[in-house]
Formats: structure tokens, sequence, C-alpha cells
């Protein structure tokens, strides 16, 4: 469901409107109510599938290689891919940092597994 640009000729105010489908019906400043809205020409993403990303990743023979030799600063790069950019987890952002600089977190040595199942 899009979000479109629009402009208020008379309040002078940008605004982001989120519209359940395209119409061309002038919609009414949400800020000052007059009926003067411009739909302004705007930029929009297209979200990659997961099938992409790991595509992408799979053709970086420097990424993979890195992966396969658990080089940290590999995972950090791959996370970052996986993510798209979006920021992490403030829980997560210091354990990011440091493999972002190379460093293992203290608490794990390479290739160790982690499981949340007390039992293991």
């Amino acid at each position: 469901m899009p979000v479109y640009e629009y402009w208020c000729k008379n309040c002078k105010t940008r605004l982001e409107i989120y519209l359940h489908k395209f119409s061309n019906d002038s919609q009414p400043c949400p800020k000052c109510g007059a009926d003067s809205m411009q739909r302004l020409f705007s930029t929009f993403m297209v979200q990659k599938s997961y099938k992409d990303v790991y595509d992408s990743i799979l053709s970086d023979s420097q990424l993979t290689r890195g992966l396969m030799n658990n080089d940290p600063r590999a995972l950090a790069e791959w996370n970052n891919k996986m993510s798209g950019g979006e920021p992490v987890a403030p829980e997560y952002q210091e354990t990011m940092e440091k493999l972002g600089r190379g460093e293992i977190p203290s608490n794990q040595a390479p290739g160790d597994y982690v499981s949340s199942d007390p039992a293991s």
C-alpha cells in the first residue's frame, strides 16, 4: 500500500499520506484542511527478496571466503547485507561493532555453536 508525497499550496507543508489505493481525487490537507494539495513525484524503494540477497552474498567470493574462515568482519558484513542496512537492536550493537573490528566476542570462540537449550 503506497505512501504518496503531497505539497499543500495553502499552508506550504510537505506531507506523506498513506492511501489504501491510488486515487486521482484531491486530498484535503490534514494540517490546515484546505483542498489545495498537489501530489509530488517522489522516489520509491524496491525491496530485494531473500533469494536476491543470498545470491549477492554467494557471488561475493571474498565475503564467502571470509565466512568459511570464520572471519568476524565477514560475519558483520553478512549481517549488514541480510538486514538490508537496517540498524541493529541496541543489545546487539556492541557485538556487531566488535565483529566489524575483526574481534570475536569474548564469550565465544570461532566456530562455537551457541544453543538456547539448557540441556545441550
